[in-house]
């Protein structure tokens, strides 16, 4: 049990997909596409002379295109949450366990539709295609850095928004997001609220808190104090992957439950034998987690990192102040999935936001995720959930 949590670790905590369910007898085979806008106005009020994006789908469009399901994905994901793009890709997407014929999510009825953010994180990954600091200013002929304007959530559904209605859909049965990805949901059934019947918030927030906007910084920072970072302007030169690989660190340990994290290093040794005769040498431990957060910063761009850490930080619910006001404009079903053991984004603040919509009114359920994963339980231990998602979906 052990070393499979190990393997199980390694092979997801540092990639943007998750271990899923999937063998190659049931494999869904999905195809990565791209899409481009033209003029798109940020919250800042900058206007963007193109935006491209990736998205894929998973299941049929209906002949009245209303069996649509937005699926919204985390900080460090893509749009890639169901199937492999190809048969013999070590992991299916992040959501693969309830995401497919016959499955919580059930592709045989729904079209479910998934697309990379803006200033996605992992603009290394061949299968990314986004928007951001690493793009080229169309009128410099080079990379935006730190030119490229701030951007929100918001800004994010305002992309989805576009590449929906470039597929002539104007209504979505459910919207359904993770982490930074229920940010995304709630924006939609906020802003958009004749637009969505469904809302499946998945460990998330409604706004952010004094606590967790400093939490976010602690991401930022390693990054900004990175000697090759240069103010952004690192383009052409040495990235600053020491950073990325510390704020890598910072983002794994933040996400997950002291449980799983302790169960996942069985031989860990607190007297560390080189630790303990040369201060230059990290514990084996230390090692380990160095190694794999540097593979893992190798497909990311610090300042795609930046921006989304801004947009988080700068989310509350339809962009208004007062939460119990925008959560007033939500007309959709909702159903809130906190995880009891998530330390980073805590459940107490949705039990409020439950409280909250039940005081006026809407049609609000809660059901928290059980597991040691801590914040990552609304990934690893959606699967005791899929009945209950199925069943909210038919409703």
């Amino acid at each position: 049990m052990k070393t499979k949590l190990i393997i199980l670790l390694w092979l997801v905590v540092f990639s943007s997909t998750a271990f899923g369910a999937a063998n190659k007898a049931d494999t869904m085979l999905v195809e990565k596409q791209h899409f481009t806008t033209k003029d798109f106005t940020t919250v800042s009020g900058v206007t963007l002379e193109q935006v491209d994006i990736g998205w894929e789908s998973y299941g049929k469009l209906n002949a009245n295109k209303d069996n649509v399901i937005l699926i919204t994905h985390y900080f460090s994901g893509t749009s890639h949450a169901a199937g492999k793009y190809k048969a013999d890709d070590a992991l299916p997407g992040y959501w693969d366990a309830i995401i497919g014929p016959g499955k919580a999510i059930d592709t045989n009825k729904y079209y479910v539709i998934s697309s990379d953010t803006l200033v996605n994180a992992n603009w290394h990954d061949e299968n990314v295609i986004t928007t951001g600091p690493a793009s080229t200013n169309p009128k410099t002929g080079k990379p935006y850095g730190l030119d490229f304007p701030v951007v929100t959530i918001t800004d994010f559904v305002n992309v989805q928004k576009r590449l929906l209605d470039s597929l002539g859909i104007t209504k979505l049965h459910a919207v359904m997001g993770a982490s930074m990805g229920s940010f995304q949901a709630l924006e939609w059934a906020t802003r958009y609220p004749d637009k969505v019947e469904r809302l499946i918030h998945v460990i998330g927030a409604a706004t952010m808190d004094a606590w967790t906007v400093a939490a976010l910084e602690k991401w930022a920072l390693p990054i900004r104090l990175d000697k090759n970072w240069q103010q952004g302007n690192y383009y052409g030169k040495e990235r600053p992957l020491d950073g990325l690989a510390a704020t890598m660190l910072n983002i794994t340990q933040d996400a997950m439950h002291p449980i799983i994290y302790n169960a996942s290093f069985p031989d860990f040794n607190v007297l560390d034998e080189g630790a303990l005769k040369d201060i230059r040498t990290l514990p084996k431990l230390n090692q380990v987690l160095a190694q794999r957060a540097m593979a893992r910063a190798k497909t990311q761009d610090a300042n795609h990192v930046l921006y989304l850490v801004r947009a988080s930080q700068l989310f509350t619910a339809g962009m208004q102040s007062d939460l119990t006001t925008a959560l007033k404009n939500v007309s959709a079903k909702t159903l809130l999935l906190p995880a009891t053991n998530d330390l980073l984004l805590r459940p107490e603040n949705m039990r409020t936001v439950f409280d909250t919509m039940k005081a006026a009114g809407k049609d609000v359920e809660i059901s928290e995720i059980e597991g040691g994963w801590g914040h990552l339980d609304g990934i690893f231990s959606i699967t005791p959930k899929a009945q209950l998602i199925s069943e909210f979906l038919e409703e």
